[in-house]
């Protein structure tokens, strides 16, 4: 890969379906991509994120019907909480893309001509059953015995049979599974990769591209009785925001910017449309591939599927306005590890936030800044990372967590990397308990009282930075307490490799800086009387 490129990282969500408000799914996916691109501009990375809505199809008409609305009025209502629930989770997109945009049906247009030039659209019948939620073809063997979709078991598949466009998908087996034998980093993590082996292995099949009796949609430009398939359509909105504001739109200028695609990250329940729809679309078109699809699990709550039926949904516009945001990305990023389905309860959210973020790390931080004044009258030691030994506790983890904490960022484990911080914060409040500065300050050893306070407060230091992907804003509290100005929302200021090795090292906490004063940064939370 050239220089240029590497440099870059561009990153989608799925355009999610406007049939109704965001749910906390995809609060979760929204949030751990917006880690990621944080990561990356840490770095010094050229970045681009990209979330947006898929908002054409047989279900949001019926839907916008359902409520007396015309179907654009009904998706720019639900585009607005969209954008709002972002805004509340401090969600730093760069692009928010709308299957609705007009500059999106040049795009779909133009691709579609290229396929079909390619001979790879005909028209043909077709006969099945169709759930309408999925805005998908079912075989019978892919429906519960009662005739419903398991993934939507309040609806029952419809029968359609009518004449419809078709993309010829069988074309792409072979190119297919090579691409999944030549890099099988394509599909992952390998649960999901077994899923789709699985599933193409059993014969591809064309895909119908087209619907009949359905005006909410872009017509197929050569045939404007039919509507172009919302899954066509709505893949492709991944591509046109790619256009710089200023460019003319067309297909080129859109793929002259980004491409490849860096991640494409998406819950597990539309993984076919990424890793096999989507790449044959491409091949079929002469466009990149995108480097990698990760498809994340389901959450639970109280060990119980969420449902408006069963009662247990959650609400993440009622999560973030009671606990923060800060609070619910840290639990959701996590306490779920990124692959596997995960259950909430609020009683275990709880915990985790006051065991991590109150109890460990603020109270760490909260204590030794109320040491540093009052035995070092609030001044930083004159100290740096040569003055420690290379076996000293907090040294021998703090040098060896930015290596640790690069690699679990790279490959997705924001698990692991949040126990690996944690390990040098638990450290920290070991050492700090071991060594006793309040006594030894009663002893007159002022040089061995600064040793202690300068290794703790370094590591607090190194640890916020590594967690700023994660909570930016209690990041910002903690370095702020310490001394820096560096604002982790602000993209210009923190998007410079220089910063990037000089705070991810254990040992750079400047020396003789005023610190301000110690105060809580995140207060713990009590238990409501009904958890």
């Amino acid at each position: 890969m050239n220089q240029a490129l590497s440099n870059k990282f561009v990153l989608t969500t799925p355009l999610y379906y406007v049939n109704d408000v965001p749910h906390i799914g995809s609060a979760y996916t929204t949030m751990v991509a917006d880690a990621i691109a944080r990561w990356h501009r840490l770095q010094g990375k050229s970045v681009l994120l990209i979330t947006g809505t898929d908002e054409h199809g047989q279900k949001i008409q019926r839907t916008a019907e359902s409520k007396g609305l015309e179907p654009q009025e009904h998706c720019d209502r639900v585009v607005e909480q969209f954008k709002t629930l972002w805004e509340r989770l401090n969600i730093q997109y760069d692009r928010f893309s709308r299957t609705t945009d007009p500059t999106h049906q040049i795009i779909v247009n133009e691709f579609f001509q290229r396929v079909w030039d390619k001979g790879d659209i005909y028209l043909d019948q077709q006969q099945g059953w169709y759930c309408v939620s999925c805005e998908e073809f079912k075989d019978k063997r892919e429906l519960n015995d009662d005739g419903t979709c398991p993934l939507h078991p309040n609806k029952k598949a419809e029968w359609r049979d009518e004449e419809n466009y078709f993309f010829r998908l069988s074309k792409y087996q072979q190119p297919l599974e090579e691409l999944y034998t030549k890099n099988p980093g394509f599909i992952q993590p390998d649960t999901r990769r077994n899923e789709v082996l699985n599933f193409v292995k059993q014969g591809l099949k064309d895909f119908s591209i087209s619907r009949v009796h359905l005006d909410w949609g872009f017509p197929i430009p050569n045939d404007p009785t039919h509507t172009i398939y919302v899954w066509f359509d709505a893949l492709l909105g991944y591509v046109t925001p790619l256009i710089k504001a200023e460019q003319e739109v067309n297909l080129s200028n859109a793929l002259a910017n980004w491409l490849p695609f860096n991640l494409h990250l998406i819950g597990k329940d539309i993984l076919r449309f990424h890793a096999v729809y989507w790449p044959a679309m491409l091949m079929s078109a002469e466009l990149p591939i995108p480097e990698r699809v990760f498809g994340h699990g389901f959450i639970t709550k109280d060990g119980l599927k969420m449902g408006k039926s069963l009662g247990n949904t959650l609400d993440p516009f009622a999560l973030v306005d009671k606990y923060g945001a800060d609070a619910v990305r840290y639990y959701f990023i996590k306490a779920i590890e990124l692959g596997k389905d995960g259950d909430f309860s609020e009683l275990r959210f709880i915990e985790v936030l006051n065991a991590d973020l109150a109890n460990n790390l603020g109270n760490l931080l909260n204590r030794t800044l109320g040491m540093l004044k009052k035995y070092c009258q609030g001044n930083c030691p004159q100290l740096t990372a040569a003055d420690y030994p290379e076996t000293h506790p907090l040294k021998l983890i703090g040098q060896q967590l930015g290596d640790k904490v690069i690699k679990a960022y790279e490959t997705l484990q924001f698990k692991y990397t949040c126990e690996e911080i944690f390990a040098l914060i638990n450290a920290g409040n070991k050492y700090i308990d071991d060594s006793a500065p309040w006594s030894l300050f009663k002893q007159g050893k002022q040089k061995e009282v600064e040793l202690i306070l300068y290794a703790v407060l370094e590591s607090v230091r190194l640890s916020a930075y590594l967690l700023s992907p994660i909570i930016p804003n209690l990041s910002n509290d903690i370095y702020q307490q310490l001394g820096f100005n560096l604002d982790f929302n602000n993209k210009t200021q923190i998007n410079q490799s220089t910063i990037f090795e000089q705070h991810s090292q254990w040992g750079k906490l400047p020396a003789n800086s005023n610190l301000g004063k110690a105060r809580p940064i995140f207060a713990k939370i009590e238990l409501p009387e009904d958890v």
